[in-house]
């Protein structure tokens, strides 16, 4: 699985949005300082993000972007999705929508239970979680063992 540069920054972003809270909204020109994204594609990101209902815009001198829901509602998950769509597909296709015959059908449930762990992990996380260093156990577990460090 890859994470493209779109996702990395869409979370960023989100995050970048989640540790400030219910304060004022954020310009784009800030989070993308902050976060070291372009700004240009920063703001591509963003309308992705409002037309997903992740966040919400107001125009003005006062203006900038907002969480468009409490940062404990919002999954890493989701904020992938609206930005890259499912967060597992072969080829470009959803993995229930595969068929594989002969000694390649057993791939199918193999790129299922990718899907599934994929999913457990990017939905059991939340923004609230990122935002406060505060992963959930399972995660963090994951995370520890040292072969998770090391690259094959």
């Amino acid at each position: 699985m890859r994470i493209s540069a779109k996702a990395d920054y869409a979370v960023r972003a989100a995050l970048q949005l989640a540790a400030a809270g219910d304060r004022e909204p954020l310009k784009a020109e800030a989070i993308a300082e902050a976060q070291e994204i372009p700004h240009k594609f920063l703001e591509g990101i963003l309308n992705d993000m409002r037309r997903g209902g992740l966040v919400v815009s107001r125009r003005g001198g006062n203006g900038g972007y907002r969480l468009a829901k409490p940062a404990g509602s919002i999954s890493v998950a989701d904020v992938i999705r609206v930005v890259d769509g499912p967060l597992v597909s072969v080829r470009g296709v959803r993995p229930p929508e595969l068929t594989y015959t002969g000694p390649a059908a057993s791939l199918l449930p193999l790129w299922i239970a990718l899907r599934a762990n994929v999913r457990e992990v990017l939905d059991g996380v939340t923004l609230a979680d990122l935002a406060s260093a505060e992963l959930p156990a399972a995660v963090s577990a994951l995370a520890e063992e040292p072969a998770a460090w090391t690259n094959p």
